[in-house]
């Protein structure tokens, strides 16, 4: 481990699994896109996008009034939830990310934090162990998210919370149709350019099965206009969220990529000559069961009817008399 900006990063031997049936993402590409982003000449140029959303997950720690004392950034990169929070929030930060290279750059905080270069699926820490566990635009490149999720909910602590940001599946939906209307123009068929996206509907039940309980489940949209396809495609290699998939074509022909660029712009540009890209997020919060944890009421107990509701500022009127 070596001193990185006042803070020390320390190497797990981590597991990164290669190519298989169920492993729709070669991990160790993933990892060295990320690696290579990182030691971009303005790395922060690219970042717009993450710290928007790691504003907004942070906006979710603070709703909840209480002080975490321990808590983990799952897939953190340079700290884009960590610079938002402050030590009355988080006393203390562990920062996990399976490339070093994204550690190395992290941004500086008020909070006491520790750097571990380690896979999300393989989280190595004890049970039990954090009060807070947060993840921003990462777990996407998971090739087992409910194994990913249930690593999270083991390591924290009854009545802990997970609060993560994931990209959703109509991310980039006017590049991948650009793209694959292209393919098929020019090549007679299309292969997978912008990776599977989890959908909406499975991550409550996955939370679930997890063990997570008291969930909940929203989703947004940012949209980014910028000067045309090839821009999109430039700043997405400079965010490290190139394709890794296992299945994907490794060479785009020229003619094709032109083909693309010219039916994005036709489809979806704009009459300034921008064209926009689309990033879906979903926002997920879900809470480690325990006994004196709140819980909703056994359906039926109800004293009053929701037919009654409407009766209510009469009543209070009548007691004001």
């Amino acid at each position: 481990s070596g001193g990185v900006g006042g803070r020390g990063v320390t190497s797990i031997a981590s597991h990164f699994p290669g190519s298989g049936a169920r492993s729709p993402f070669d991990r160790q590409l993933k990892r060295k896109q990320k690696n290579w982003a990182a030691l971009q000449p303005e790395p922060a140029k690219y970042d717009y996008l993450r710290e928007e959303v790691g504003g907004r997950v942070a906006d979710r720690v603070f709703d909840i009034t209480r002080t975490f004392s321990l808590a983990l950034d799952v897939g953190c990169g340079s700290g884009y939830i960590a610079q938002y929070l402050n030590k009355e929030t988080v006393e203390k930060l562990f920062q996990v990310d399976m490339a070093e290279n994204a550690l190395k750059n992290t941004m500086e905080t008020e909070i006491p934090t520790v750097s571990i270069v380690a896979d999300e699926e393989f989280l190595p820490f004890k049970e039990d162990t954090f009060d807070l566990v947060v993840s921003s635009l990462s777990l996407h490149w998971v090739n087992d998210l409910p194994r990913a999720f249930r690593e999270i909910h083991q390591v924290l602590k009854p009545d802990g919370v997970f609060i993560g940001a994931m990209f959703g599946g109509e991310t980039l939906y006017e590049l991948r149709c650009s793209l694959q209307l292209a393919e098929l123009e020019r090549e007679g068929g299309f292969s997978p350019h912008v990776s599977p996206f989890t959908d909406v509907t499975d991550l409550g039940h996955l939370l679930g099965r997890a063990g997570f309980n008291t969930l909940t489940v929203d989703t947004d949209e940012i949209q980014v206009n910028y000067p045309g396809m090839f821009e999109v495609m430039e700043d997405l290699q400079g965010m490290g969220e190139s394709n890794c998939s296992w299945n994907r074509k490794p060479i785009l022909h020229r003619e094709t990529m032109l083909a693309a660029a010219a039916i994005y712009q036709e489809m979806y540009g704009s009459n300034d000559g921008s064209v926009p890209a689309t990033f879906q997020i979903y926002y997920m919060i879900g809470w480690k069961f325990q006994e004196s944890q709140a819980r909703p009421a056994q359906k039926g107990s109800a004293t009053v009817s929701f037919g009654d509701l409407a009766k209510i500022n009469s009543l209070i009127s009548r007691e004001k008399k």
